[in-house]
């Protein structure tokens, strides 16, 4: 599909998604806004896809929000403004519940709304020179439809200070607080995602999903005894079923990427089986 703001890219396995107005530093509007939700679910949608990666063309990941289009959302209704921030909500939201993972490819500038995409990601490196702010309170906002997953990202303590004070702050502040993964040198910066990328790609993506969906459900969750109860309940329910012509067997085991797949094959005998592990046989290919 052709894209006014951004572009797709499709590599073995992984949809590469670039935020493409490189002019106004990848700043957002309600076209990117709209289009970006729509690429992430068309990639979430493609089977041939186990990973997607946010990256930004030109000398910035993204500068937040179009100053034009915020201006415009001055002049909005009470009730258009809001619905306007429910589209920013749900791009977000898409990231964040996407069963597969998402990477952000963060250089140059991540300000304001780029933050909050790269919070929403599941993985985030950075360049050396990338920069980062939260910088709404400078003009009288404040980053509220960002700020569940930008404080979940860098920690309630630090987001005190970096949506209080709407300082800048370089990579390694930011990967000191936990906001991005990793920091590496620009010319490296490719070659790092890409590992991170094949990394995904190569692990079974049902237990990916299911492992996705294990940290959000249990991050910042008291550690109690019903807790633990319940996470072992699911465990006990993730299953691998083998099928075979006249010999149907289920066999319960701990998901331990692909390695258990094969350990149950091999201990069942049925050579002729066709595996699921949350999933279809060809999702598990490659695995």
């Amino acid at each position: 599909m052709n894209y006014e703001t951004i572009e797709t890219v499709i590599a073995p396995g992984v949809a590469l998604i670039w935020l493409n107005r490189p002019d106004l530093r990848n700043a957002m509007n309600d076209t990117m806004i709209a289009e970006l939700t729509d690429a992430i679910e068309a990639a979430i949608d493609d089977e041939s896809i186990r990973a997607i990666v946010l990256a930004g063309r030109g000398k910035a990941f993204c500068a937040g929000g179009d100053l034009n289009w915020m201006k415009r959302a001055n002049e909005m209704t009470p009730e258009e403004a809001f619905e306007d921030s429910r589209k920013l909500a749900k791009l977000l939201r898409t990231i964040h519940d996407s069963p597969k993972p998402v990477i952000a490819r963060v250089h140059g500038a991540a300000f304001a709304g780029g933050m909050g995409l790269v919070a929403a990601c599941d993985i985030a490196v950075a360049s050396h020179e990338a920069r980062f702010c939260l910088s709404e309170v400078k003009l009288g906002l404040i980053p509220a439809t960002i700020s569940p997953y930008v404080i979940r990202a860098m920690g309630a303590r630090a987001s005190h200070r970096w949506f209080l004070t709407a300082e800048r702050f370089d990579a390694a502040e930011a990967h000191r607080i936990g906001f991005v993964h990793a920091v590496v040198t620009a010319d490296q910066l490719e070659a790092r995602v890409a590992e991170i990328a094949r990394a995904l790609v190569s692990a079974s993506p049902a237990a990916v999903k299911a492992c996705k969906r294990l940290v959000q459900d249990v991050a910042e969750r008291e550690i109690v005894v019903a807790l633990v109860d319940q996470r072992l309940d699911r465990r006990r329910r993730v299953r691998v079923v083998a099928l075979a012509p006249d010999h149907p067997a289920t066999r319960y085991v701990d998901i331990v990427g692909s390695v258990s797949v094969a350990c149950y094959l091999l201990w069942t005998g049925l050579r002729t089986a066709q595996p699921h592990l949350l999933g279809t046989k060809e999702e598990l290919k490659g695995a």
